[in-house]
């Protein structure tokens, strides 16, 4: 009776280890596409940076240039419409700020 419950055990455990990589995928989607809070503009970290929703309202700012926004920005993710700069919140895509920098 002791074989049987060792080769049950086995059995059990070659059977999880092999679902594994299957659930923690299912879990880190889910985790990464959860919906993130829009990032105030007033924000002390946004105005820092010089963060705005339109990117032509920094038409004005010597770092900027037309056409960067933060869709094209390296920091920017498609999926949450993230930004590594702001990991809480999610920004507007046609924004900038002055950390803009081009996708490689």
């Amino acid at each position: 009776m002791a074989n049987q419950s060792r080769r049950k055990f086995m059995r059990n455990s070659v059977m999880g280890l092999a679902a594994l990589p299957f659930g923690a995928g299912i879990l880190s989607k889910t985790a990464f596409a959860q919906e993130l809070p829009r990032l105030d503009p007033s924000n002390s970290t946004a105005q820092a940076l010089n963060y705005v929703e339109v990117a032509s309202d920094a038409s004005d700012h010597p770092a900027y240039e037309e056409g960067e926004l933060c869709s094209n920005c390296m920091f920017f993710n498609a999926e949450n419409e993230g930004c590594q700069l702001f990991p809480q919140n999610s920004v507007e895509p046609a924004g900038w700020c002055q950390s803009w920098t081009a996708k490689s």
